[in-house]
């Protein structure tokens, strides 16, 4: 029973590691400034993005967003590694429920930033902007790799409080964190694929961005009550006797 709880934990983690992955993306540090991203790294302008594509257009875009997206998981897989370096060294030197001070920590980080994020504390320090700057972009897919490295690296008011909750949980359970990172990434990268193919639908997204933050603030509160209490195995343990119980009545 202990396997399929832990398994029950890890896709619950897994689900909200994705999560966490799309808020930072459909951010409003990021996802405002996407299509101009798109036009940077491609060359392409804005108006023609924003216009009828043609096939040539579509590959040239998925190319260099590949690339751009490459970069990226480099950096953030690196650190989520790093993290889980860190949290399995500060296990074996505290020994005992290190564990759940660990996790203790990180729920209090994590509702101090789901508060951030819905703009409910100020916190100065996170209102600085981080992101690398470059005057003239390197030409083709070298270029690109390079804008996603310098993306992944600067630390914006968005994505820092949002990836470092990820990096403590990833911290408080080291042996699934580069799998938490790994499911960040592609919950960064999935609404960043499609909505290059759909960049019409960014003004609509971008309008509810604010009502999106403050669902996604809500859900980081909740996951770091949830980490600081120790209340995950409770929780699982539901889930687990809620699908039994579901399983047992169809076959009865």
């Amino acid at each position: 029973m202990g396997g399929i709880e832990a398994d029950t934990m890890l896709v619950v983690g897994m689900f909200l590691a994705i999560g966490a992955g799309a808020l930072s993306f459909l951010s409003p540090c990021v996802l405002p400034i996407f299509p101009a991203y798109l036009s940077y790294i491609t060359g392409i302008s804005v108006k023609e993005l924003r216009g009828n594509q043609d096939a040539k257009i579509r590959r040239k875009l998925m190319s260099h967003s590949i690339i751009f997206l490459l970069a990226v998981s480099l950096v953030f897989i690196s650190l989520g590694a790093s993290a889980s370096f860190l949290g399995q060294w500060a296990q074996d030197l505290l020994l005992g429920d290190s564990g759940l001070f660990i996790q203790r920590i990180a729920g209090i980080f994590i509702i101090i930033m789901g508060l951030f994020v819905a703009g409910w504390i100020t916190i100065p320090s996170l209102m600085k902007e981080r992101r690398f700057h470059y005057s003239k972009k390197p030409a083709g897919y070298v270029g690109t790799f390079f804008i996603g490295l310098g993306f992944a690296a600067g630390w914006t008011p968005c994505i820092g409080p949002i990836f470092g909750s990820i990096l403590l949980l990833a911290a408080s359970n080291p042996s699934q964190g580069v799998f938490y990172t790994i499911m960040y990434v592609i919950g960064f990268a999935l609404p960043f694929i499609t909505l290059t193919f759909f960049l019409g639908s960014t003004r609509w997204i971008v309008r509810h961005s604010q009502i999106i933050m403050k669902i996604g603030a809500v859900i980081m509160i909740i996951m770091g009550l949830v980490l600081f209490f120790g209340l995950m195995p409770r929780i699982t343990g539901f889930l687990l006797d809620l699908v039994q119980d579901t399983w047992l009545s169809k076959l009865g």
